[in-house]
C-alpha cells in the first residue's frame, strides 16, 4: 500500500485548532486581567478590545471548518482501490468511482479533492486530503505528483476494454 496523504494531517486537524483558539483565549484573558475589565466598567467603549479576538474566533472557525476539518485522516492506494480513513472508520473506494481529481497548489496546506461518481454515506461526494511529499521552496508552483499519478491511473482504467 502506498500512502497518499501527508502525516501532517494530524497536526492540521487536531493541534493547530487548539493552538489557534488557545492563543486567542490567552490574549483575551490577558486583556481582561490587565485592568481591561475595570477600564471597561468606566468607559463602555473599552470593550472593543475584545472585538478583535471575537472576530478572530469567528473567522478562524469558519476557515477551519471549510479548509481543515473536512480533510480525511489518511488516504492509501492499494492497487486500483483507495482506502480512506477518517474519524476511526475505514472505507474502500474503487478508483473507477472517482470522476475528477482537483489539486490546489497555492494554498497552505496544499490539498487534493477527489470528486466521486456516487455519494458515499460515510464520505459524501468528495474526498479531501493533504498530499504527502510536497516539499521545497517552489513546490507551490508545481503540480502535485500524487494528483498527476491518480489522474493517469484513473485514465488508464477508463481506457481498458470492458
Amino acid at each position: 500500500m502506498q500512502r497518499l496523504s501527508s502525516s501532517k494531517t494530524f497536526f492540521y486537524k487536531r493541534i493547530f485548532p487548539v493552538m489557534w483558539f488557545g492563543f486567542i483565549a490567552v490574549f483575551a484573558l490577558i486583556w481582561i486581567f490587565d485592568n481591561g475589565a475595570a477600564r471597561a466598567a468606566a468607559d463602555p467603549g473599552q470593550w472593543m478590545g475584545l472585538f478583535v479576538p471575537f472576530v478572530m474566533c469567528i473567522v478562524g472557525g469558519l476557515l477551519l471548518k471549510r479548509l481543515i476539518f473536512n480533510l480525511s485522516d489518511e488516504v492509501w492506494l492499494e492497487g486500483d482501490t483507495l482506502v480512506v480513513k477518517n474519524r476511526g472508520e475505514s472505507t474502500r473506494l474503487a478508483l473507477g468511482e472517482v470522476i475528477n481529481v482537483n489539486s490546489t497548489t497555492m494554498t497552505n496546506p496544499p490539498r487534493i479533492t477527489l470528486t466521486l461518481r456516487t455519494e458515499s454515506s460515510r464520505l459524501g461526494s468528495e474526498v479531501n486530503f493533504i498530499p504527502a511529499g510536497m516539499r521545497g521552496p517552489f513546490s507551490a508552483f508545481k503540480a502535485s505528483p500524487i494528483a498527476t499519478d491518480l489522474i493517469r491511473r484513473i485514465d488508464a482504467l477508463r481506457r481498458r476494454p470492458a
